[in-house]
């Protein structure tokens, strides 16, 4: 199934791509987004992000986020950066949580997007880096647990694999509705590791809240989708789709998932996740 009754089609940007803004889409309405302007070697936006600093512990990730341009930066040309590096024996890299929240409106459609590649190192050289761009429901700044908070998935990859996955967190853990920790997931084989969009479209315009969804995107070709009738509990459903979420941005290093960087693995700019912008729209 493709929305291509209200999404346009658009083409790959080639790796050669210094600016550009969200794209426009047929039936929707831009609400928010981050072009990451701003000289080489700077921070991005402050306004618009918390840049973590320090060892957030968890899944039993190696790296420590650092405020710091060389590990969170933008590049000059409209991209942000997020590079992780071997220090001696340890990692840094870095995490960006937006400041901007925003709730999946009823009776609309709403869809959150960003374009992003990855550095260009050889997939070989890749065990243990683990780049994200998610969804936490904003109710964890205030205190309620994961996953009842809330958890989607746009895009993850680990070790280098041309393989994008997206997945749902929700309700309790261990077991629950979302089979915690796995979560419900759905994954897409990718090209290359070079440019890609990739977005979910929360679909509220049914009144009946089991025949709302969520739904998976890379390049607007669908590759996973959930709806309320399977999760088949409207607490859980309304805790992914009709409370306030925010943005996050990441590069991990090692974990229960990927497994830790052996000798092989490189730092830098080729190990690093590139985003384009990031945008919300609505119907």
């Amino acid at each position: 199934m493709r929305f291509t009754s209200y999404l346009s089609a658009l083409p790959l940007l080639g790796s050669a791509v210094s600016a550009w803004d969200a794209p426009s889409y047929d039936g929707y309405r831009l609400v928010w987004q981050d072009t990451f302007a701003g000289p080489t070697g700077n921070l991005p936006n402050e306004n618009n992000w918390n840049i973590i600093d320090g060892n957030i512990g968890v899944n039993n990730e190696l790296q420590t986020y650092r405020r710091n341009a060389r590990q969170v930066q933008t590049s000059g040309g409209y991209t942000l950066q997020v590079v992780p590096w071997r220090d001696g024996s340890s990692w840094t890299s870095g995490r960006l949580e937006s400041k901007y929240t925003f709730t999946p409106a009823a009776g609309r459609r709403t869809m959150a997007e960003a374009q992003i590649r990855f550095g260009g190192n050889n997939v070989d050289t890749k065990q243990g880096i683990w780049p994200a761009f998610w969804l936490l429901g904003d109710s964890i700044r205030s205190g309620t647990g994961w996953p009842a908070c809330g958890e989607l998935d746009i895009m993850e990859t680990v070790n280098g694999q041309l393989t994008g996955y997206g997945t749902v967190h929700c309700h309790v853990y261990p077991g629950g509705v979302c089979n915690e920790p796995n979560g419900r997931g759905g994954n897409v084989p990718m090209p290359n590791q070079d440019w890609q969009r990739w977005r979910i479209v929360w679909d509220r315009t049914s009144s009946d809240w089991r025949s709302q969804s969520i739904t998976w995107f890379m390049n607007d070709g669908q590759f996973h989708q959930v709806r309320g009738d399977q999760l088949n509990d409207q607490g859980v459903w309304e805790s992914l789709t009709a409370r306030p979420l925010f943005f996050i941005l990441n590069v991990a290093v090692g974990g229960n998932w990927p497994g830790y960087p052996n000798g092989n693995t490189l730092d830098g700019y080729g190990a690093m996740m590139e985003v384009g912008y990031v945008a919300q729209y609505s119907s």
